[in-house]
């Protein structure tokens, strides 16, 4: 019951915080592109053992690092963190079988997820 409580906030923070930007997402560049399928490769096996508790301390040190305006992650680190938050959708999608749609629907959004528009975000934060 508790991990289907999880898997009800993670859906719920999931959706409230992203599915405006989504309609909005751009193509990633190429070597974003790249460097994404790098990542995800590296830490797919890594990320599908995670419990709910190290992917909750994931998602809310992605959303701390991001929202301080003392912190500019670099396009590794930010596309670290979009990734392993993409991967722990397969996850989710293994778990809760019903679910597979939207977890889908959050491993898109998550890798569609742009550094650029997260340095415009950061730049907007400074006026």
């Amino acid at each position: 019951m508790r991990s289907f409580f999880h898997l009800v906030v993670f859906l719920f923070l999931i959706s409230s915080i992203s599915f405006s930007a989504c309609a909005q997402s751009k193509k990633l560049s190429v070597d974003d592109q790249l460097l994404q399928d790098s990542l995800y490769t590296s830490s797919k096996k890594k990320i599908m053992n995670f419990s709910m508790k190290e992917f909750d301390t994931l998602f809310f040190e992605f959303f701390s690092r991001k929202n301080d305006p003392n912190t500019l992650l670099t396009k590794t680190e930010f596309y670290n963190y979009t990734v392993q938050i993409a991967a722990f959708s397969d996850r989710l999608a293994k778990l809760y079988p019903d679910q597979k749609e939207v977890a889908a629907q959050n491993k898109e959004h998550w890798l569609s997820e742009s550094y650029e528009d997260y340095l415009e975000y950061k730049a907007s934060q400074k006026k």
